[in-house]
């Protein structure tokens, strides 16, 4: 008999999915949505084998990353892409799992940093494109030192970098630009100049990567600002147009190149 599905749960029935394999053994490998990843027998002090997170994965536990989702045998794959595992401090058990997919399109998660375009103002909010499926909003006093007397100079058409307050699938998603202690932490509005141009979501994580080779290059190349954003959006700016859009072209295939041949374009 067929395995009974409810929406992305899986449940109890006598049969097991056809294409159950176990997540150590497919990492590295291409997975297809509605594969189920059998999860190791490692249960924490809570019994539990998987806890959703956004921040840093305890010891022992395991962190459901994007591309997955939770069932009742273990995790549901939702995205098309290769499967990644990230180990936690060296535990045997524990660290993260997601699917690592050249997907365009961005869905809102709270928390990330991305960068919208002002669109309208209605009363004391701001509306956003952030390329999502609905606009995001901004309130006025989202911003560091703002008050009812002193409101940013915010235009249709500005373009702000801000991160996600409130991002589910039941309410319209809320941008700020401050952080837990009020402070700006280089977010606001972007200049006036510079480059806004969009990417996939795996070429943004690749980036935001710590120690990232391909920044690493293009600073030793000429000098320049460039924001990411999370929604697969990037502004860059260099002293000159010219110098500019050689630093967006550059970005643009690194997607398609290999390390090999990017240090060759760049030596050109």
């Amino acid at each position: 008999t067929k395995p009974l599905w409810k929406g992305d749960r899986l449940l109890q029935g006598p049969a097991v999915p056809t294409r159950c394999r176990a997540a150590e053994a497919c990492v590295g490998q291409v997975v297809l949505p509605g594969d189920v990843l059998l999860l190791p027998a490692h249960p924490d002090e809570d019994g539990e084998r998987l806890r959703l997170g956004a921040g840093a994965a305890p010891r022992g536990r395991l962190l459901c990353g994007p591309g997955l989702r939770r069932c009742g045998v273990g995790l549901l794959v939702t995205k098309c892409g290769l499967l990644r595992h990230r180990r936690a401090g060296g535990a045997a058990a524990g660290g993260a799992y997601w699917v690592d997919s050249q997907q365009k399109r961005y869905v809102p998660v709270k928390g990330d940093h991305v960068i919208g375009i002002v669109t309208a103002k209605a009363g004391d909010v701001f509306k956003l494109d952030v390329g999502g499926s609905e606009q995001a909003s901004l309130s006025y006093l989202a911003f560091e030192g703002a008050t009812k007397r002193n409101r940013p100079n915010v235009q249709v058409g500005d373009l702000v970098y801000g991160q996600f307050l409130v991002a589910n699938k039941d309410m319209e998603p809320e941008m700020v630009c401050i952080d837990s202690s009020g402070r700006s932490s280089g977010m606001g509005i972007i200049g006036q100049d510079g480059f806004l141009f969009k990417v996939s979501l795996g070429l943004i994580r690749k980036l935001l990567a710590p120690k990232c080779e391909i920044i690493q290059e293009l600073s030793q190349l000429y000098p320049f600002e460039l924001v990411l954003g999370m929604n697969g959006r990037i502004w860059v700016k260099a002293k000159t147009v010219q110098q500019t859009l050689i630093i967006v072209n550059i970005l643009e295939a690194c997607e398609y190149m290999t390390a090999e041949q990017r240090k060759q374009a760049l030596s050109l």
